[in-house]
């Protein structure tokens, strides 16, 4: 965006309440910290914005792992200009040196005058940041659109507090409820609007995860396709209790080149050295809590479940998924379709209408609705 843009955006919130208008530019800085969506894992995305008097003068984000943070990138684009400003960053500036200098710090070098920070950060080397720059005489002002905040950063945030990593489950869905045709015949449900953000969505993500009648019904690749490319592909995961997967699927010939996880509980060590040598990483795992704290261990902190209803069903039950999002297509197929919820408890369809709803949007006739099943384990104001 140009300058241009800048002043224009700036004029409109001139006029506004002082809290409204940091909540205006708090979700400004949000809307850069997205912009780099699958680039900076571990690491959250983080967005900032730079105010001296009623106009925006520069903005940043973390555009990768282990460049600048979005703090001081919008410290040099505002060179100067940033003494005596207002500086809008949607996480506590770190104070660690780790791949880049102490954003605290160079906030305090650039001699601003406030700082307003969406939540603290949980790093037990990062944080205190909020409290360094206090100490220097700048005033900080923290909570402003703290929900959005730690919405964007949830699997972040979770990584601090839980042994498992954040899961997505992910359905899409006839208007009906059903994931198939009564032939099982494979067909796309949804448009293709509503198909690219399937695969933005799995840009953002560690790990992408089906269930082994998925891969048998369906042999899927399981990668990001049709949108920018995240800084590395998500790691496939298949859960096959008994290690059913052929030799010839697509997950096992293209191995050795996507990282790929099979879920196993028990198999032939002649089966298990079969898929070593395809580059596969078996875990065996006794059960779903433990298969997801293993895969945490292996650093996966988020996980995008796909399909399908058995597997669905059977996180459900066990209270594993915190977000479902829902696809959702105008077609009916028929009381004879497999159901998304066929296995899940039974009055999951009820529970939909009282779930808090955290996105809702529209690609041609289809819809997406994302239902918190659990809330972010944001820090501390």
């Amino acid at each position: 965006m140009g300058q241009s843009g800048f002043a224009s955006a700036s004029s409109r919130m001139a006029g506004k309440r002082p809290a409204a208008r940091d909540k205006a530019l708090m979700r400004r800085a949000l809307a850069n910290a997205e912009r780099g969506w699958g680039q900076t894992a571990p690491n959250p995305m983080v967005g900032a914005v730079v105010v001296s008097g009623s106009k925006v003068i520069a903005e940043g984000w973390h555009r990768s792992f282990g460049g600048p943070h979005a703090e001081v990138e919008a410290l040099r684009m505002a060179g100067d200009r940033a003494r005596g400003s207002t500086v809008y960053t949607t996480l506590e500036p770190c104070t660690h040196h780790g791949k880049t200098p102490p954003c605290a710090d160079a906030l305090i070098a650039a001699g601003v005058r406030r700082v307003v920070v969406a939540t603290r950060d949980p790093h037990p080397l990062a944080k205190g940041g909020v409290d360094r720059l206090r100490n220097a005489g700048i005033v900080v002002d923290v909570g402003i659109e703290a929900g959005s905040a730690c919405e964007l950063n949830a699997p972040f945030f979770n990584s601090f507090v839980s042994d498992r990593p954040w899961v997505t489950l992910k359905l899409a869905m006839s208007a009906d409820g059903a994931i198939a045709d009564p032939t099982s015949r494979r067909r796309w449900i949804t448009g293709p609007g509503a198909r690219l953000d399937g695969h933005r969505m799995r840009a953002g993500v560690d790990a992408i995860a089906v269930g082994i009648g998925t891969v048998l019904a369906d042999d899927p690749e399981l990668t990001v396709r049709g949108v920018p490319a995240p800084r590395r592909q998500p790691t496939r995961v298949i859960f096959d209790s008994r290690l059913r997967i052929s030799e010839q699927s697509t997950i096992v010939k293209s191995a050795a080149r996507v990282p790929t996880i099979i879920v196993v509980g028990a198999a032939p060590d002649e089966t298990l050295r079969s898929m070593a040598t395809h580059g596969i990483d078996l875990i065996l795992a006794n059960g779903l809590p433990d298969a997801l704290r293993r895969l945490q261990a292996a650093g996966i902190q988020s996980l995008l479940l796909e399909g399908g209803a058995r597997l669905a069903g059977a996180f459900l039950r066990e209270k594993l998924v915190d977000r479902l999002t829902i696809f959702r297509a105008p077609a009916v197929l028929g009381n004879d379709a497999l159901k998304g919820f066929a296995h899940a408890p039974a009055d999951m369809e009820d529970l939909l209408e009282t779930l808090p709803v955290v996105d809702r949007r529209t690609f041609g006739e289809d819809t997406l609705i994302t239902y918190a099943l659990r809330e972010v384990p944001c820090s501390p104001a």
